[in-house]
């Protein structure tokens, strides 16, 4: 008995055979599909060339796809409909931007803890913290400062909500460890000083064929190279500024001691 060709619809209508049996690789894909469109997440299928190949049922509901959207350039197309992310270009710069933001703590962690608890046990020992941990702090700022500023503004609106957020549940959380503002003065600092840099700098963000972005926009009044070496600046006078200004040492075993449960007396950094 032959196998008849599987019907491929909604957004999968741009899917076909490529070689072999046409009937047993449309029902191999019919499979495939229904599997997919029961995934409640949304779930975009591009080419190599960028251009929508399919799309399932969460996608077209929540990003507002239709069949009329396949084999169109992804970034012709809003990601999420009513954000400002116009493009996947847009989307993609704003993940980065924010990974590398939180990535960005390790090396202020790294330098605050050599100083703070030096004979704690850990996995492993780098060498030349003292030069590498700024150095890495450094190029974080860069990689940030380099995702323009379309990126940042739009970071720093949800950074805003997020510590709206974070603030509003530790104001009901009992069990909280005490937060010691002095010591985190330098962050809105950090985060303001990377949105003015950025803002006065080189780099817009906006996708290379957006030749108008939209306002806001970064006006270029710092010269190309001249505003990165700014950012290297910053970056060192952030960096020991949240040094000079880090939790004392009997503070920082009080908290972790509390947090684990532990008696005062407990060592840091133990298996």
């Amino acid at each position: 008995m032959t196998a008849q060709p599987a019907t491929l619809n909604g957004g999968w209508a741009g899917f076909r055979a490529v070689n072999g049996d046409e009937a047993a690789a449309d029902a191999a894909a019919a499979d495939l599909i229904t599997i997919l469109d029961a995934v409640e997440v949304p779930i975009v299928v591009l080419r190599r060339d960028l251009m929508i190949a399919g799309f399932n049922t969460a996608a077209a509901d929540m990003l507002r796809l239709s069949p009329s959207d396949i084999g169109r350039a992804s970034g012709d197309i809003s990601v999420l409909a009513g954000l400002p992310f116009p493009s996947w270009h847009s989307l993609v710069g704003l993940i980065t931007a924010g990974s590398v933001l939180m990535y960005a703590g390790a090396p202020l962690s790294l330098g605050a803890l050599r100083g703070q608890v030096p004979e704690a046990t850990r996995p492993y020992r780098m060498p030349a913290a003292a030069v590498l941990a700024p150095a890495a702090f450094i190029v974080a700022d860069l990689l940030i400062y380099w995702s323009g500023f379309e990126v940042l503004w739009k970071l720093g609106i949800v950074l805003v909500l997020g510590y709206v957020i974070i603030g509003a549940f530790m104001a009901f959380d009992k069990q909280r460890p005490p937060l010691d503002w002095k010591s985190a003065v330098w962050l809105p600092a950090w985060l303001i000083g990377m949105g003015i840099i950025s803002w006065q700098g080189q780099y817009s963000g906006a996708a290379s064929v957006d030749k108008h972005p939209l306002p806001p926009t970064n006006t270029g009044n710092i010269p190309f190279w001249w505003d990165m070496l700014a950012v290297v600046a910053f970056s060192l006078i952030i960096y020991f500024w949240a040094m000079r200004s880090k939790l004392p040492r009997e503070q920082v075993l009080h908290c972790v001691n509390r947090q684990a449960g532990e008696n005062e007396s407990g060592a840091v950094g133990r298996p």
